[in-house]
């Protein structure tokens, strides 16, 4: 939610689906997103400035210039715009919670609503400048998407959602998975990082391939 490589990551595998299709591949690719928290201490309702969040991680704040710059040209390589200084860094238990509400719970719930929710945080977060903690940002995040943010608003106000979403963090160390992105395919691969578009292309062509194989 707030890991610029998750985003890249997305694009890139995102991109990987449209060549896939474009090569003639028709079996279904269906994408659903996991929680995972890279600070599950971070303190609800207290957002913090990125630049500072960076550089109390990474051991001052040239470094975090360096690393916000880094992060900052690869995105723009992939098409999207990183307004890193205006970021927020902020408890993501609450969009974590609102992604399960779309492909479970909301009205046109599924892999494709929660998939236009989590492009719609993942902008306001490194686009917008907006604190993707706030319930009523997420709430604005999913009318953006197509979805009842008033609905979502007040579903929030309950705990629905909580029991899966820890469930998700359990399983990410169930199979080891120690920072993000992490892609898992077929339930049984794991792809780590934000690799580039041709090597997701390469990994689901030899998965469809082994499957290919095992139903002849």
């Amino acid at each position: 939610m707030v890991c610029p490589w998750c985003f890249i990551g997305k694009r890139r595998f995102d991109r990987a689906v449209e060549i896939l299709q474009e090569k003639g591949v028709t079996e279904t690719i269906q994408v659903v997103y996991r929680a995972y928290q890279l600070d599950p201490t971070a303190p609800i309702g207290e957002p913090t400035p990125v630049p500072d969040a960076y550089a109390k991680k990474f051991g001052g704040r040239e470094r975090a210039e360096q690393i916000l710059a880094h992060v900052t040209g690869i995105a723009a390589s992939e098409g999207i715009e990183f307004r890193m200084h205006d970021a927020l860094r902020a408890n993501t238990t609450l969009a974590h919670r609102a992604l399960r509400w779309a492909l479970a719970v909301a009205p046109g719930s599924g892999p494709d609503a929660q998939a236009r929710l989590k492009e719609s945080l993942l902008s306001a977060y490194f686009t917008e400048g907006r604190d993707v903690g706030d319930p009523d940002t997420i709430a604005a995040c999913a009318d953006r998407a197509g979805l009842d943010g008033a609905t979502l608003r007040g579903w929030l106000d309950g705990d629905g959602g909580t029991v899966e979403v820890v469930a998700d963090l359990r399983a990410a160390i169930d199979r080891e998975i120690t920072g993000v992105p992490a892609f898992v395919i077929d339930d049984a691969f794991l792809v780590p990082g934000a690799q580039d578009t041709d090597t997701f292309v390469n990994v689901i062509e030899r998965i469809l391939a082994r499957r290919a194989d095992a139903a002849r």
